[in-house]
């Protein structure tokens, strides 16, 4: 684990949600793809690019546009960079019947519409990015 002393780390639920909104719009990830509740603590290393989001309990997500089903632990974790979260920890997507872990999430260059998610296997589904922008509150 690298040395996290050098962290922004933050507290607070608003100030946590704002936190977690402004690095998708830093590393240009569409805004609703952590849709996060209760989070108790934001951390950034800027160094490193390490970044975890804490909240009180686990959250189940449905978005809506692609019909899928995503399950964010207590403790979601990745090292982030322009337009990419490599090494994702903490989010699962449900496939069929069983939960799959999420290991990497990034939107290509060169098709700036499209965001690919991948697992540990090697196997990965592409979305249109619009299928996570942030979700108006009903």
């Amino acid at each position: 684990m690298p040395d996290q002393r050098k962290a922004e780390i933050h507290t607070g639920e608003s100030l946590c949600k704002q936190k977690s909104l402004e690095l998708l719009e830093e590393i240009h990830l569409p805004l609703g793809l952590l849709p996060l509740d209760d989070i108790v603590e934001v951390g950034y290393n800027r160094t490193t690019g390490f970044v975890w989001l804490k909240q009180k309990k686990r959250k189940d997500h449905r978005f809506l546009k692609i019909g899928r089903q995503v399950s964010y632990d207590t403790e979601v974790t990745a090292f982030v960079e322009d337009r990419r979260m490599r090494r994702l920890t903490g989010v699962k997507t449900r496939e069929l019947l069983i939960w799959v872990s999420i290991s990497d999430i990034y939107v290509d260059e060169k098709d700036l519409e499209k965001i690919t998610f991948g697992n540990p296997t090697g196997i990965s589904r592409t979305f249109p990015v619009s299928a996570f922008e942030l979700e108006e509150k009903k």
